[in-house]
């Protein structure tokens, strides 16, 4: 059987990176996290993105280059983030507890979901470049 795959998108509008708070499971309610979901079989990790953020947040999505490394929840699951461009909708929290636009500065300060916070030295960078 093959690694399940968890994609998660790190949306980033003039200066600010979207993250969300989960309301489950009860471990990880009220951390933060780049919203995402688990790749279905024979979809490919863009489309799959593309569809939990549709799903999640009420957004149409381009998905762009990868953000940092692999990182291992278990055995049998890796979580991937990638840079993502909203090209319609308005953000609105469908499966999460509440959503916030953050800076870089913030990054560091946040209750994250200790999977993602392997990301933050990335998404500080990429929050500087733009």
């Amino acid at each position: 059987m093959s690694n399940q795959i968890v994609v998660a998108g790190a949306l980033i509008c003039d200066a600010t990176l979207l993250v969300a708070q989960r309301n489950r499971p009860p471990d990880l309610a009220g951390l933060w996290e780049l919203p995402g979901g688990k790749v279905a079989a024979g979809e490919s990790e863009a489309d799959a993105l593309a569809r939990e953020l549709d799903e999640e947040l009420g957004i149409t999505v381009t998905v762009g280059a990868r953000l940092g490394a692999d990182v291992t929840l278990n055995e049998r699951t890796v979580l991937r983030a990638y840079l993502v461009t909203r090209t319609a909708g308005s953000v609105e929290a469908h499966d999460h507890r509440a959503l916030r636009w953050v800076g870089a500065d913030d990054l560091d300060d946040l209750a994250w979901v200790p999977a993602d916070r392997g990301w933050v030295p990335d998404l500080v960078a990429a929050l500087r470049t733009r």
